[in-house]
């Protein structure tokens, strides 16, 4: 069994073990593929393990032996399903393996709005609270989360799981689902138009579609409270990002925090990159230590199962 991973530092800088996977055959680690020398460095191999590299027809047919495709993530837009069903090849993703972690990053970025965070750790380093005449140095607002409206658009697991923490803010919470039907824990259902009218802070965790795509855009963001928060820690392709910097200078919702980008990494001319109110971080929500070693572990034993001849979650051939 011949194993080779195209871009291990996508979720190993050295920080968690590969050792899980590389023991299950012959393997091949590469910190970093181009797309362009994707079939070159699979070759022979009988399995590949990636994040983001794309694995498309050309690859399936100029790698006789590939059979097996494990991802490094939930999301499998880069590999073309249909040329793995016609070259009898099995594609594997990791569900739900960052739930906590990207529910937990959602928050970071709308407390670090509403509690001015940045702001006040600014003004701290800069000594603007030395020898300050009052003990408490709160020129900036800030503002309660209880009692606020939080519409969350998609709800599978993470949108859930942020929901239950809205809760415990004491806010209320709405959603748009494509399975209303699947809602188990009383959640108001609501069109899209009406979420984002009556939201104070929208926030974004369903998939990428063809049917969604920059489904956040000047109209959706016109039907917005002008003083709304916007989050997306989804896929960056749900948001027109230069509608959304628009939105944000000419004031039309009141500020939004983004972890993830329709071109990653960033590109210098990125709408995004110094728009006003607007929080930028790398793509990071999924990140944490022990998320990425539950995905790691996850891959693995993906891969033993297909070896053994009873694979699990399973994205294509359906």
């Amino acid at each position: 069994m011949k194993i080779v991973i195209l871009d291990s530092e996508t979720v190993s800088r050295n920080d968690v073990s590969l050792e899980g996977i590389t023991v299950l055959g012959e393997s091949i680690v590469y910190g970093f593929t181009p797309n362009e020398q994707v079939a070159e460095k699979i070759g022979d191999a009988d399995a590949v393990i990636c994040n983001k590299c794309l694995i498309t027809e050309e690859v399936f047919s100029k790698c006789k032996n590939l059979k097996y495709v494990g991802l490094f993530a939930t999301g499998y837009n880069n590999v073309d399903l249909s040329a793995a069903d016609r070259h009898g090849a099995v594609v594997c993703n990791v569900p739900a393996y960052s739930t906590n972690a990207v529910a937990q990053h959602t928050f970071a970025l709308i407390l670090n709005y509403f509690s001015k965070i940045r702001e006040y750790a600014e003004k701290v380093d800069e000594g603007g609270w030395v020898n300050y005449k009052l003990f408490s140095y709160f020129g900036i607002p800030t503002y309660e989360l209880a009692g606020k409206t939080i519409g969350i658009v998609g709800y599978g697991d993470i949108g859930k799981k942020v929901a239950e923490i809205a809760r415990a803010f004491g806010m209320k919470v709405i959603t748009f689902t494509r399975s209303p039907q699947k809602i188990t824990d009383g959640t108001p259902a609501v069109s899209l138009e009406e979420l984002l009218k009556t939201s104070d802070i929208v926030t974004l965790h369903c998939p990428l579609t063809k049917d969604n795509e920059k489904m956040i855009n000047a109209e959706s963001l016109g039907m917005m409270k002008k003083s709304a928060f916007f989050v997306n820690t989804a896929r960056g392709g749900l948001v027109d990002e230069k509608a959304l910097a628009q939105a944000l200078e000419n004031e039309v919702i009141a500020g939004a925090g983004i972890d993830v980008l329709t071109n990653e990494p960033m590109r210098e001319d990125c709408p995004l990159r110094n728009a006003k109110n607007c929080t930028v971080t790398p793509h990071i929500a999924w990140a944490p230590k022990q998320t990425r070693e539950r995905l790691l572990e996850t891959v693995a034993q993906n891969l033993k199962m297909w070896i053994e001849g009873t694979p699990q979650n399973v994205v294509n051939g359906k």
